[in-house]
């Protein structure tokens, strides 16, 4: 793992962006993993505002809700129009299909299997979580449905007009998927995540912190702030 320990998550987004735009220049960018979330708008304001440009490259994203179709303003379609698709478009574009049943799954399965990442952008949850894989997840888990927990339920309900409209259900990349990405970059700030982080980095690989089994990967960039770094021991 090379932790980079930043700023502030405006410095971050400017980093993994760079790693994205160096990875283009040398012709080693066909498929880009995406995520959700607030943790990589500053990443893709980077990328907005950029000259890069994606007609030839295919991106597939990590997770979608269970239930919300691409038109809804909550669902993680809309979201990646909003913040990236509707300046920069991809070659094709992939998020499972929220509105479909359990053969989503298979459906995005075979997507990554024709379509091996060659870089997966990850967020890290105060749980540990990466994509939609919560703690007990199996290390050796394809795409999944996923039972949202109650503290993923709380952490997203900022984005929803109340608690109880957050989905509790969700399609998610599995943790096997991931690890079969060529390089990682993941990005974590704040003080919410010090903890998440330091396990990640420096405690035991386990099922119960999802994002440990980092420890295993051989290309794996962690950018952090300094307060998400606050539990690191030095």
């Amino acid at each position: 793992m090379r932790v980079l320990i930043v700023k502030d998550e405006q410095e971050g987004g400017r980093i993994a962006f760079d790693q994205i735009k160096g990875a283009m220049a040398t012709g080693q960018l066909n498929v880009l993993g995406l995520a959700t979330g607030g943790t990589p708008c500053t990443l893709y304001e980077n990328i907005r505002n950029s000259n890069l440009d994606f007609s030839n490259t295919i991106s597939v994203n990590l997770d979608e809700y269970v239930g919300l179709g691409a038109e809804d303003p909550q669902s993680y379609h809309y979201f990646m129009q909003e913040q990236l698709f509707n300046v920069k478009p991809f070659k094709k574009s992939y998020i499972p299909d929220g509105k479909k049943g359990e053969e989503a799954c298979a459906e995005y399965n075979q997507i990554l299997k024709e379509h091996p990442i060659d870089l997966q952008i990850l967020g890290l949850g105060q749980n540990g979580h990466i994509g939609f894989n919560e703690p007990g997840t199996p290390f050796t888990t394809p795409t999944h449905k996923v039972q949202l927990t109650k503290s993923t339920i709380e952490a997203n309900k900022r984005f929803f007009d109340c608690v109880e409209d957050v989905p509790t259900e969700a399609y998610s990349m599995g943790i096997d998927s991931i690890m079969q990405a060529k390089s990682i970059i993941l990005l974590a700030y704040g003080e919410k995540k010090a903890d998440a982080v330091a396990k990640m980095i420096q405690g035991e690989i386990t099922e119960d912190l999802p994002a440990s089994i980092l420890q295993k990967h051989p290309d794996v960039t962690i950018i952090i702030d300094e307060a998400a770094a606050k539990d690191l021991k030095h």
